[in-house]
């Protein structure tokens, strides 16, 4: 109750500030209008908010057209869950003064609420881009995603979303908006896509995406080579075969041939060139892992793994100073990455430098943690997660 009460005063006191405090000399209209001011002032002080609405309806009375007044009683009715009555008081008072952006936010929020659909979109696309504050901003944003929602306009759900995202990125509830609009949007590519292209490249590279996501793999490679043989242009579609056979043991052979060819394609294409350094690295190949590594460095430096690979490599051929300014690269770009702070550690620990190593060994065990929490997740949803980073305890190059 507290917490509503406050939103209240805070709506308020917007308005009630800018009620006019006239003269004794004015006429009595204008003076039982001040003291209703007053009144309602002293009113909400004291919680009693159904006396302080009592109040500016008794302004309104006496001036249809007092904007601060329409203002504040639409307000309070509003957070008293009557929005019948607080419409048509936010609507005049909106009528008046249109740069009421706030007022338009909540008419619009109580219009969708009494089955106004049409007014309350109207309302709250007007309102939401130029409300400033956070909590106003949020209400607005919510509901009128569920008017795209209902509507069936999900691109406009899903920007709305983002820009809510953006502001709140560990809000669950527009977290949950986002995985439904997006679960949404993913159905209904799907759809057009088989009804458009059912036999296309496309599609059978959408259905590997779709069964490795729910853990089979061999039917994801099938599809992935039937996609290859319709279009082996197609951007992109060699590394996604070569990382499905990566992550097989039994395919890791044929990956580091698809990787290349995807760079055939694409010299550009610097998440093969970082996972052939991956493979080098596997085979011993320090000389061809760094090549690799550092064409994928000079491609992508925003890339964090490319940084890491890099740094491994550094470190095994005693390059320790240039290994340590990879490493804090790549931690800056990705904290939470735990084998970043598990090399760091062992690079700490080989300087000397003990209370440093310890630190970074405790990041590594608090993020090792936690991603040991998502994969235990994401096995109970049946869903498959992307590639992992390795482990850095089985790793041959600490």
């Amino acid at each position: 109750m507290m917490k509503r009460t406050t939103a209240i005063l805070l709506w308020a006191a917007l308005f009630v500030a800018a009620l006019p405090c006239f003269p004794q000399s004015t006429t009595s209209r204008q003076q039982e209008i001040a003291s209703h001011a007053r009144q309602a002032q002293e009113d909400l002080k004291a919680n009693k908010l159904d006396l302080a609405a009592a109040e500016f309806a008794a302004i309104v009375a006496l001036d249809p057209k007092n904007v601060d007044a329409l203002g504040n009683l639409g307000v309070l009715l509003f957070f008293q869950g009557k929005y019948p009555q607080a419409t048509p008081q936010l609507r005049a008072a909106l009528k008046l003064r249109p740069e009421l952006w706030k007022i338009q936010a909540l008419l619009g929020v109580a219009e969708k609420r009494t089955g106004d659909l049409k007014g309350a979109r109207g309302d709250l696309e007007k309102a939401f881009p130029q409300v400033k504050e956070e909590k106003i901003r949020l209400e607005a944003g919510m509901e009128l995603i569920d008017l795209y929602s209902q509507s069936g306009d999900l691109s406009k759900a899903a920007a709305t979303v983002g820009v809510l995202g953006e502001m709140e990125p560990t809000n669950e509830a527009i977290l949950y908006s986002a995985y439904r609009i997006y679960s949404q949007l993913t159905d209904e590519a799907i759809l057009s896509l088989m009804l458009v292209a059912p036999n296309s490249a496309h599609m059978h590279e959408l259905m590997a995406h779709e069964l490795a996501e729910h853990g089979h793999a061999e039917e994801a490679i099938e599809n992935f080579r039937v996609a290859l043989k319709i279009d082996p242009q197609l951007p992109g579609l060699h590394y996604e075969l070569a990382e499905m056979l990566n992550a097989s043991s039994e395919g890791r052979v044929e990956a580091e041939s698809e990787y290349k060819k995807a760079l055939a394609l694409n010299p550009y294409d610097e998440a093969s060139e970082c996972r052939l350094g991956d493979i080098a690295a596997q085979k011993d190949d320090l000389k061809e892992a760094y090549a690799r590594y550092a064409r994928a460095v000079q491609l992508r430096p925003d890339d964090a793994q490319a940084s890491l690979g890099l740094a491994k490599v550094l470190m095994s051929m005693g390059q320790l100073e240039k290994a340590q300014q990879l490493l804090e690269r790549a931690i800056q770009l990705d904290p939470t990455s735990a084998v970043a702070h598990f090399r760091m550690s062992t690079l700490y620990r080989r300087a000397g430098r003990a209370a440093d190593a310890q630190r970074e060994f405790e990041q590594y065990q608090k993020y090792r943690g936690m991603k040991e929490k998502l994969r235990s997740l994401y096995h109970t949803m049946r869903v498959e997660p992307s590639k992992e980073e390795p482990d850095e305890t089985e790793s041959r190059y600490k």
